[in-house]
């Protein structure tokens, strides 16, 4: 079940950042805000790559430590990134504001907090 849920959470992380170009996510965060939108938006596409690669390679790793370490690395950045999209929600250029974007944030919060949850218990 734990499995489950930590998947969950990835996919709706990973739909979150395709639901992120249409509200132009760039535009809210204080590294990319300060850019032209166009570039803006390539620096913030392009960072992706290495982010996503990263990503996959330390929750896929055959290293059990280091996988372990990785999803649980996760799925607090998921509880933490939900909360940092509460904290930004006023931001005068933020879009996420329609019931899936909202239900792929929190979603995934949720699921980050779930398997964190269920990691502990199985300590």
């Amino acid at each position: 079940m734990k499995d489950t849920i930590f998947y969950l959470g990835l996919g709706l992380l990973c739909t979150h950042e395709l639901d992120a170009m249409p509200n132009h996510e760039w535009r809210v965060l204080p590294l990319l805000r300060a850019l032209d939108d166009s570039l803006g938006e390539i620096v913030f596409i392009v960072a992706h790559v290495p982010l996503f690669a990263m990503l996959i390679a330390l929750i896929a790793s055959m290293n059990p430590a280091r996988r372990r370490l990785a999803r649980t690395s996760l799925c607090g950045f998921l509880v933490v990134h939900a909360g940092l999209h509460a904290a930004f929600s006023a931001h005068a250029h933020y879009e996420f504001h329609s019931i899936l974007s909202a239900s792929l944030i929190y979603g995934a919060g949720v699921c980050g907090a779930a398997y964190l949850v269920a990691e502990r218990l199985r300590a």
